[in-house]
């Protein structure tokens, strides 16, 4: 507002009054921008990053052991506090194994752990690295493992807008009887747990039943009398007591259940360049851990159940080991040859036929037919 003066001295006493009040508010605007700038406080820093994992298989090591600190634990060091997460298992999650990669796929679950063998219900291509009798042994899954990688990271990223982002492998999958058995050949009419189509074909071709049981619901099947023989990992069905509800378990491994650690496309895109190039280097180190436990949990599972001295990571059982004889041996030859591999091409089809050609026919050195053209 303008106030207008009466009278001329009015006028002048004003304007020295005005010229000196102003002079003033100056002097006083000044104290307070510096009185006020030693007290501005620091910049509010950004809300943490909240991310959602669904991991693995609840109550085996893979999760307890490894996935849980990394994400509660490792992340948050890695992007210096940026990033926070929850996670919890696979299989307490409340999501159905079906619809697990279709939530993926829209974003409705931004990072999950993928069970190769419940995805590949859908699409069989995913599970060709870790056929039922494909790998024996650690050297053998790893170098399969590795010649598939890029069709894996292909198929996810193409039909599912997901990207690999790891890659990890469970302790092997072994047989677990109720009853004395020498073998392979020895089971012919055994119902036996098994969590796959693949481990499915290979229990058929040596004469047994095999019966899908989830993995938190094998010893209660057991139990029951549903089976008696059950197809799962030395160390986690150590966990599960299986070595309190069996008495025989071989040492050939079936299968490994391999897994993938995987994004939603646009959820990781989303992140800033530099929290993405944290986590992926720390993914890359538990990728490594985790294959390395899954070998000594391997063995350690087979200890732990046969209650020998050495067991430090499991509960001691009383469990008899089958050891794999060269019978064994021939027989899981033939098996992938003749009915694995033939079986998983049925479900799978022509084009799966020429990508294991490409790619795992020269790892394993066996060969898919493919129809001509």
């Amino acid at each position: 507002m303008t106030v207008e003066p009466r009278r001329r001295g009015a006028s002048l006493r004003w304007n020295r009054l005005g010229q000196a009040g102003l002079s003033a508010l100056v002097g006083l605007g000044v104290v307070c921008l510096l009185w006020g700038a030693a007290f501005v406080p620091a910049q509010a820093q950004p809300a943490p990053i909240q991310l959602k994992i669904v991991g693995g298989l609840a109550g085996v090591a893979q999760f307890d052991r490894y996935e849980v600190p990394f994400w509660l634990e490792r992340v948050p060091r890695l992007t210096g506090g940026r990033v926070q997460a929850e996670i919890a298992a696979f299989d307490r999650s409340g999501i159905r194994g079906n619809e697990f990669i279709h939530l993926m796929r829209v974003g409705v679950v931004p990072f999950g752990t993928l069970i190769l063998t419940v995805a590949g219900a859908d699409e069989p291509e995913l599970t060709a690295s870790d056929l039922a009798a494909l790998n024996p042994d650690m050297a053998h899954l790893r170098r399969n493992v590795e010649a598939f990688r890029p069709v894996l990271t292909r198929i996810l990223r193409q039909n599912h807008h997901l990207e690999v982002l790891a890659v990890y492998a469970y302790p092997a999958q072994v047989l677990f009887c109720t009853r004395p058995f020498t073998g392979l050949g020895d089971i012919v009419g055994r119902r036996v747990r098994t969590s796959s189509a693949t481990q499915a074909d290979l229990m058929e071709a040596v004469g047994a039943i095999p019966v899908v049981i989830p993995f938190a619901d094998i010893v209660s099947s057991i139990r029951r009398g549903a089976v008696e023989c059950a197809v799962t990992g030395t160390l986690s069905g150590n966990s599960i007591g299986l070595h309190e509800v069996t008495s025989h378990v071989h040492a050939m491994a079936l299968s490994w259940g391999v897994s993938v650690f995987a994004a939603h496309g646009a959820s990781w895109a989303a992140l800033p360049d530099e929290v993405r190039t944290q986590i992926s280097t720390g993914l890359a180190a538990l990728e490594a851990e985790i294959w390395t436990a899954a070998e000594q949990d391997t063995l350690q599972g087979l200890r732990c159940n046969a209650g020998q001295a050495d067991c430090v990571a499991g509960q001691r059982g009383r469990m008899r080991i089958v050891p794999v004889s060269a019978v064994d041996e021939e027989i899981r030859r033939r098996l992938v040859r003749q009915t694995v591999l033939p079986r998983w091409l049925e479900r799978c089809g022509d084009e799966c036929a020429r990508t294991w050609n490409e790619t795992l026919g020269i790892s394993t050195g066996i060969e898919a037919g493919v129809p001509a053209r």
